[in-house]
């Protein structure tokens, strides 16, 4: 099995990117502190390049390649913010990028996707389809694949958002994801438990996609149930690397409706002025929802991305 990242793959994934990334920004509200009787801090990656944490792994990966294995361009299966991240990456290092993207991903990711110079190519809305298709496209191109999640070096990556939160607020009593894959919540979890080891680890999911909590109960990965959640980027399963660190450093994950989705992520436009997509609306509707005591307890939520179709929102329906 692949080694699992460390606290100082993390650091030197931070050195890696900069120059790739922005530095996003740690947002609260009053408002919303009242309504929860905690102190949140949104780490804003909705903010980030691409609309989404997915930049800083996948800059990670591409510029951690030698140029031999770069020469043939990367690839991947993404049902879009990777997708995007990764087109990003490649076309920062100069090299080509290949992406197989399910027919239904939202309009809004497959025009950015394309946008960054991606070859993109579709194909059924199932994993056996995707990995079908990028199996096709490496055959063809040689191109290196990079993993959504389970590659240590997008692990790695996304560590690097818990670190720029923890250096600019201390002493967090949770800090909070959301999971799908669980590239996000595992890098984060590496870096909380290394620099703050006090501080909880949550991780937050739809209860119509609930596999990461239902594999955390069983001790092993269980299959996902077709999800069927308006959270788009929460529909994947985890992966060996990741399941091996949310066993080790994830405290708890809970699980919420879909209303409670679309609440938290109605507030969060409402209240702060800033667009986030369903899937990173879900810690939010975890602590909303009662699922977990945060009175007098300073949060720390890493809003996962703001890419939305507007023509398509979950409360004009």
């Amino acid at each position: 099995m692949e080694t699992l990242p460390t606290i100082a793959d993390i650091k030197k994934a931070a050195k890696r990117i900069k120059p790739y990334i922005h530095r996003t920004p740690v947002l609260s509200s009053t408002g919303i502190n009242e309504l929860c009787g905690g102190e949140i801090f949104f780490k804003c990656e909705n903010l980030q390049k691409v609309g989404a944490f997915k930049a800083r792994g996948a800059a990670n990966a591409v510029f951690s390649l030698s140029e031999e294995e770069a020469s043939a361009g990367v690839a991947t299966h993404s049902s879009g913010n990777h997708a995007a991240a990764l087109a990003l990456a490649a076309r920062s290092r100069g090299i080509k990028s290949y992406i197989v993207m399910p027919e239904n991903s939202p309009q809004v990711k497959k025009t950015a996707v394309a946008g960054y110079g991606a070859e993109i190519s579709y194909c059924a809305p199932t994993l056996k389809a995707r990995e079908a298709g990028l199996e096709e496209v490496i055959k063809k191109t040689g191109a290196v694949f990079i993993h959504p999640y389970n590659d240590a070096r997008i692990i790695a990556g996304q560590g690097t958002a818990a670190l720029e939160l923890l250096d600019e607020v201390c002493q967090l009593d949770i800090v909070m994801t959301p999971v799908g894959g669980g590239g996000l919540t595992s890098g984060t979890a590496i870096a909380v438990k290394a620099l703050s080891p006090f501080t909880q680890m949550i991780a937050a999911e739809p209860e119509n996609a609930d596999d990461a909590y239902r594999s955390l109960q069983e001790g092993k990965i269980m299959p996902p149930l077709p999800p069927n959640t308006i959270a788009d980027g929460l529909r994947t399963a985890l992966g060996t690397l990741t399941f091996a660190v949310i066993q080790k450093h994830v405290n708890a994950i809970v699980t919420v409706s879909e209303q409670s989705i679309i609440d938290a992520m109605r507030l969060l436009w409402e209240r702060m002025k800033i667009i986030i997509e369903p899937s990173s609306a879900v810690p939010l509707a975890a602590v909303l929802s009662g699922k977990m005591d945060v009175k007098r307890k300073r949060i720390g939520i890493i809003l996962s991305g703001g890419n939305v179709d507007m023509d398509n929102l979950p409360w004009s329906k």
